[in-house]
């Protein structure tokens, strides 16, 4: 077996009060199959359950992309790309689950599709210089079903959003900075180490404080979000009615094929 057959998915590993998670499959630019979803989301369940834990730090392999989405490729082998066993904590293992834990993002490269939605779950992101965001999947005949077509509005101004969504455009690092979707941008080598230390500045805190203040600025209860319910049965309504569209069959053909999308609104 090589070593892609063999290693985790995603990797954990403490640096005494934070947990620094990496999702490791660069020769798939980090994207999210069932075994990230289950992986990622059992890590931020360690993380919310052990009182030695304060931050979590999330970053991806490599140094191309922080996530690329979904996996594509699993998907057409007819896998489950959700978590094994706790689906309810949604794509990734994380777009529903609604830890108290702070997670930080460390966006190292692209953050498409579904990596931007994971950006937009996370609490703060630091970016790379090169690190780009975006949801392309109107590019696709596909729509950003994990959380992203109503946080990205929540996160940014409403015709800014609404531009990034429409066309499928993405933006750079220095561009969401000065948007205010992350919080800071800094040199590709220094990312990880600019994170783990505004990691260290929040795990000095008292954790019980910063959880509960977390709690309350995103309206969490009894590990739910309330406010957040209508939002996604809208968002699962839609995904439901164009992933059964003959065109979300026709995009990705298209990508695949390196050809023009016919597009028929059916």
């Amino acid at each position: 077996m090589t070593d892609t057959e063999t290693r985790p998915a995603v990797r954990s590993e403490r640096r005494g009060n934070v947990l620094l998670v990496t999702i490791d499959r660069p020769e798939a630019r980090n994207a999210v199959n069932g075994e990230v979803s289950t992986l990622l989301g059992n890590a931020l369940h360690e993380a919310d359950t052990d009182p030695e834990l304060r931050v979590v730090v999330l970053t991806g392999a490599g140094e191309q992309s922080f996530c690329a989405g979904a996996d594509l490729k699993a998907i057409s082998r007819g896998e489950d790309i959700f978590p094994a066993e706790n689906r309810q904590w949604g794509f990734a293992g994380m777009m529903q689950h609604y830890v108290s834990v702070p997670i930080i993002a460390a966006v190292n490269g692209t953050a498409l599709g579904g990596g931007c939605e994971i950006a937009l779950a996370s609490d703060l992101v630091m970016a790379a210089d090169h690190a780009k965001f975006g949801l392309p999947e109107v590019k696709r005949g596909l729509v950003a079903a994990a959380g992203g077509a109503f946080r990205l509005p929540e996160q940014l101004p409403h015709r800014v959003a609404m531009e990034m969504m429409l066309t499928g455009e993405p933006i750079t690092a220095a561009r969401a900075h000065e948007l205010h979707l992350i919080n800071r941008v800094v040199p590709a080598d220094q990312l990880l180490d600019a994170a783990l230390e505004l990691a260290e500045v929040i795990a000095t805190n008292a954790p019980l404080a910063v959880q509960a203040s977390k709690r309350v600025a995103l309206g969490i209860q009894d590990g739910a979000r309330p406010s957040e319910v209508e939002k996604w049965r809208i968002s699962d309504t839609e995904m439901i009615n164009v992933m059964t569209s003959e065109d979300a069959a026709e995009g990705p053909r298209a990508f695949a094929e390196k050809r023009a999308p016919v597009w028929k609104a059916r």
